[in-house]
């Protein structure tokens, strides 16, 4: 009889265990319809998710911004997201349980000023209304930093310039009917407006740092990567897949995008387009530390952080090492 306890006691331990390794029987992943969330549109659209979870289900949702994204994260009603690393920085700086677990995307973000606007270099901003996907996203810290790099200030910091949210994919309209004068914003919206005979006034390149800077990082909530750890390595293995396709497919990696977009924003990007926007955007799962800790520094600059977080917890890199058996 004793030996039968020693076992159920130990078969009891065993199934607690494998509780405490995966709780979720749902894995609700955040992304934006953009190019640099391409990892997201890519594993979503050849399935790259669902197989690694097996029999857990996934739940998708595309978001505007950072921002909304952040607050959903925040209400808890995402476990894994593609995020800027702005929002990501200022959602750790105001407690919530954020872990950077990966880099999904290095630049792919372009200065657009409309055809009429009379804009051609960054100093020529002066005066006009500038477009961001939402305030406090990557863009708008991205816009605050060069405004300040050539002697310029918004409004708010009592100079002339208006800086104002507007989704990417309605960008074109407000061009249209010059509610706003020029855009900073993610591919490929970029290459988008370019084809429509709207001016490139800054690449990739010479938004910062020579275009080696993140524009799209993977969170997860720090709880449901503690509780679910397979699920976290199942999910950084088909992000790695899809990052793979990126580099070693680039026609089927275009196509899996282009038809995600399509069903995301109802608009079918000419293959063109999208080209020009793969060539400003470098996928990688590898996160340049430097520029992401200078971020936080941006951030504050732009005055929407006081404090910054502490990036040896906000940035966990240990998932991905495994999932790439490091």
């Amino acid at each position: 009889m004793p030996a039968k306890r020693t076992i159920l006691a130990a078969l009891t331990l065993t199934l607690l265990s494998g509780a405490t390794a995966q709780k979720a029987t749902t894995v609700r992943l955040g992304f934006f319809p953009n190019l640099t969330h391409a990892p997201a549109l890519i594993g979503i659209e050849k399935g790259y998710f669902k197989a690694a979870f097996g029999n857990t289900k996934l739940e998708t949702k595309d978001f505007v911004s950072g921002t909304t994204l952040t607050e959903a994260f925040a209400a808890g009603q995402i476990d894994i997201g593609y995020v800027g690393p702005g929002p990501a920085i200022n959602a750790a700086a105001r407690g919530m349980p954020v872990q950077v677990i990966a880099n999904a995307a290095n630049a792919g973000a372009v200065l657009i000023a409309r055809k009429d606007a009379g804009i051609k270099t960054f100093k020529d901003l002066a005066g006009k209304k500038v477009a961001v996907p939402s305030l406090g996203n990557t863009q708008d810290i991205s816009l605050r930093h060069l405004l300040v790099e050539n002697g310029l200030k918004t409004k708010d910091a009592g100079g002339n310039v208006t800086i104002t949210p507007v989704a990417p994919a309605d960008v074109a309209a407000a061009f249209a009917s010059k509610q706003i004068d020029a855009t900073l914003v993610p591919e490929p919206w970029g290459a988008l407006l370019q084809k429509q005979g709207h001016v490139l006034v800054g690449d990739e390149k010479t938004i910062w740092r020579g275009g080696d800077y993140p524009t799209a990082v993977v969170i997860v909530n720090a709880k449901f990567a503690q509780e679910n750890p397979n699920l976290v390595q199942a999910f950084l293995k088909a992000h790695l897949q899809a990052i793979t396709l990126l580099s070693k497919n680039p026609p089927a990696a275009q196509l899996a995008v282009s038809a995600q977009l399509q069903k995301l924003t109802n608009q079918k990007v000419d293959p063109r387009v999208l080209q020009l926007a793969l060539k400003r955007t470098k996928f990688t799962a590898d996160l340049n530390l430097d520029a992401f800790r200078e971020y936080g520094d941006l951030n504050k600059e732009a005055g929407y952080a006081r404090t910054l977080p502490d990036f040896s917890t906000l940035v966990n890199l240990a998932p991905l090492k495994s999932a790439r058996g490091k």
